[in-house]
């Protein structure tokens, strides 16, 4: 007979300790992504900086990116690569979609570009960052 340990392995413990620690930060890393596309944005284009205008622009982004994280299950890999290729391609798909559907404001060609670009270099650069500090630590320790 095989007896198994009722003992949970303490890196499992760790690795969901870490996870549930880190992704309401990482959730908020994401948020700030947007809240700054909007404000660069609505400076671009001398809007008032009025906060009924930014979270008026940013509903439609920040609704995209909460559709980003449930279908990525960010929570579980805020920090990866592929976790914030999801979370660009959902923000970016169902905002200009609620953009447009919704609030009836205008999606362009170029704004799409525009925002694809400014989304991504957020989501995907803090993401690539990560990894390189990650990465450089590990070295650093010798593993």
């Amino acid at each position: 007979m095989i007896r198994r340990s009722t003992t949970p392995d303490p890196h499992v413990l760790e690795r969901s300790y870490h996870r549930a620690v880190t992704s309401p930060w990482l959730l908020a890393l994401d948020v700030l992504v947007v809240l700054v596309f909007v404000v660069v944005g609505r400076r671009t284009h001398d809007e008032a900086e009025t906060l009924a205008g930014i979270l008026r622009t940013a509903t439609p982004f920040l609704v995209g990116l909460a559709a980003g994280w449930v279908t990525t299950a960010a929570w579980r890999r805020p920090a990866a690569l592929f976790t914030g290729i999801g979370v660009l391609t959902g923000t970016l798909i169902v905002g200009m979609a609620v953009r447009r559907a919704v609030f009836g404001d205008g999606i362009a060609m170029t704004f799409i570009a525009v925002a694809a670009a400014f989304l991504a270099l957020g989501f995907v650069g803090w993401r690539v960052v990560a990894l390189a500090l990650r990465q450089r630590s590990r070295v650093q320790a010798g593993g």
